[in-house]
């Protein structure tokens, strides 16, 4: 069985992320990322990349912003989908976002060890992504919040405006202009 799941969905800059796990072998201390310490979950990410198959696929900002998340989730699935022709696929959360041949589980990755396995894959490589990108845009302090809506980061949006990074179609409440009415 190839397990899916995805990191970022709800970010306000970077990319979304989705991973596909098929474990060739158990892996001790599986969970949601989420749940994890980010040096726990680093080293699980080792571990997964050597004892399973695996396909990572990034969605940039502009990708989510032009075709929008529905789309992006399922151009990952359908990627995903075609790299394990043959196997099962259960994907975290209730929705298939029309692809036809994988089931869907609610907090899959917190009791199926090859979703879990794909939320690490995902989270780990979004956020070093962000990392990286955060020596090119040092004024937003990506490394810290990873381009989540954190009070920080809404902040530095306020105080710089947006970067190349950011997703212009995801709109932040306390940005909005007052109404006129």
């Amino acid at each position: 069985m190839c397990g899916i799941d995805e990191a970022g969905r709800g970010c306000l800059a970077g990319p979304l992320v989705v991973a596909g796990v098929v474990l060739n072998e158990p892996i001790l201390g599986l969970a949601d990322s989420k749940i994890l310490s980010e040096k726990r979950r680093e080293a699980l990410f080792t571990l997964i990349q050597a004892k399973a198959a695996y396909k990572i696929v990034f969605c940039d900002n502009i990708m989510v912003d032009e075709k929008g998340l529905s789309f992006c989730l399922k151009y990952a699935i359908l990627t995903i989908q075609e790299h394990f022709k043959g196997h099962s696929i259960l994907m975290d959360g209730n929705c298939t976002f029309g692809v036809q041949g994988i089931e869907t589980m609610v907090k899959a990755d917190a009791k199926i060890p090859e979703v879990s396995a794909a939320s690490i894959l995902a989270k780990v490589s979004r956020d070093r992504f962000m990392y990286e990108v955060a020596f090119k845009y040092p004024h937003y302090n990506f490394d810290k919040h990873k381009g989540y809506g954190s009070a920080l980061h809404v902040e530095k949006i306020k105080q710089y405006g947006y970067c190349d990074l950011h997703r212009k179609s995801f709109k932040i409440k306390s940005l909005s202009q007052p109404s006129l009415f």
